[in-house]
């Protein structure tokens, strides 16, 4: 349980190293889709903000890499923020002394 209570130390430890590749795949994804759908572009003309989303331009091994450590960097900030946010929020009403009626 020590693991779960230090995960505000761990989310802000591995931030600064999912930032970057998170942010290329949700901008390239989104610019991709929009250009591709919305506007019309052909895929050979706008699949390389695919090649970028997915880390083609690694290689075989490193787009394969590439997605699994995105995919788990999701993974990990989402359950590390869900734990941050349920310590401050509170689920059960709190009664107070004064409150209670019997």
């Amino acid at each position: 349980m020590k693991f779960l209570s230090n995960s505000r130390q761990f989310h802000k430890a591995l931030a600064p190293w999912v930032f970057l590749p998170l942010l290329i795949s949700s901008i390239t994804g989104l610019l991709y889709r929009i250009s591709k759908d919305l506007l019309g572009y052909p895929r050979e003309k706008v699949h390389w903000l695919m090649s970028l989303h997915e880390g083609e331009w690694l290689g075989d091994n490193g787009e394969l890499i590439y997605v699994i450590l995105n995919s788990l960097g999701v993974l990990w900030m989402l359950i590390t923020g869900f734990q941050m946010f349920s310590k401050t929020i509170s689920f059960t009403k709190k009664v107070t002394k004064g409150e209670s009626k019997g």
